[in-house]
């Protein structure tokens, strides 16, 4: 059985990125979707026991979808951790990890929100919305992160059903739960929405997955543009191959999974927590002059 891997300094400690976390060979596993991060194996480091705050995001209200696991997992830690109360969105089987995330919030000081609920239902995209701002008494960041990653070798098996289901939650969902939350953001808030490496380098057997991601880049550039003068910034975080139960439940072929990350110029993956700073900097005034950017965070895979 493997241990957890987590890495002994905190995300400010002077290291080579290369051995900050050992290069994982998971086993072959499979979970049913959603996945779970208390079934991952090797568990992924979240930032519960790496990631410092500096009180970057004092007196913040931020919405999270997708926030029980991976990389929104991380996000809604480090935001806390910055000093940020945060409201997370989860389907109901991933309970178990929203209710740990949302014990690190409030270990944090800081006021955790769960909202249970899918968000390609139309009706569950405004509600999220309005409950967060109510129960956070505001909101000023909203991270678009929900998404459906699964598998399909041929285009001639890959179903409507799944297409659509891919959509609806990775791009749909989106524009949704963005348009609502405009009612709520006040100016100087943001909006950090995330994309994928595969946008730019889309592995064949992820064609309604990686098609998305693009979509992705596209929407949170236009909408940058938009909202800007309203003083409201929009970019986007596009990771790389970074572990998190999407690979496990149907996201990569089993098989595959012991090689996972190791052809990133690090020679390994990534962990949820690498990524969560990106969005800590897209959300905090230090990043005030950025504005429809898309920051990548993939070990070295070469993007445009």
């Amino acid at each position: 059985m493997y241990e957890p891997r987590h890495t002994h300094a905190d995300q400010l400690f002077f290291q080579s990125p290369v051995s900050r976390y050992s290069a994982i060979e998971p086993p072959e596993q499979h979970q049913d979707e959603p996945g779970l991060d208390a079934d991952l194996v090797p568990q992924a480091d979240l930032g519960e026991f790496s990631y410092r705050g500096t009180g970057r995001l004092e007196g913040r209200k931020a919405l999270v979808t997708g926030g029980d696991s991976g990389i929104g997992a991380a996000v809604a830690i480090a935001f806390a951790r910055e000093g940020a109360d945060v409201a997370i969105t989860y389907l109901p089987a991933e309970e178990v990890d929203a209710q740990k995330v949302a014990q690190l919030i409030t270990d944090c000081g800081s006021r955790a929100v769960t909202i249970p609920g899918d968000l390609t239902n139309a009706r569950f995209c405004q509600e999220v919305v309005d409950q967060a701002a109510a129960e956070l008494a505001g909101l000023d960041i909203l991270v678009n992160n929900a998404g459906k990653q699964v598998i399909s070798r041929n285009l001639e098996d890959l179903s409507d059903e799944q297409v659509e289901q891919t959509y609806q939650t990775n791009i749909i969902a989106m524009f949704r739960t963005t348009r609502a939350a405009l009612q709520h953001l006040p100016e100087g808030s943001t909006i950090i929405n995330t994309t994928s490496v595969e946008a730019y380098q889309p592995a064949p057997i992820l064609l309604d997955y990686a098609s998305t991601k693009a979509a992705i880049n596209n929407f949170s550039k236009g909408l940058a543009q938009q909202l800007a003068p309203k003083g409201i910034r929009v970019n986007a975080v596009a990771p790389g191959p970074i572990w998190t139960p999407i690979q496990p439940s149907d996201g990569q072929p089993p098989e595959e999974l012991p090689e996972f990350g190791k052809s990133t110029a690090l020679g390994r993956a990534g962990q949820p927590t690498e990524v969560a700073a990106a969005f800590v900097f897209l959300a905090s005034p230090e990043s005030s002059f950025v504005v429809g950017e898309t920051l990548n965070v993939n070990g070295g895979m070469p993007t445009p």
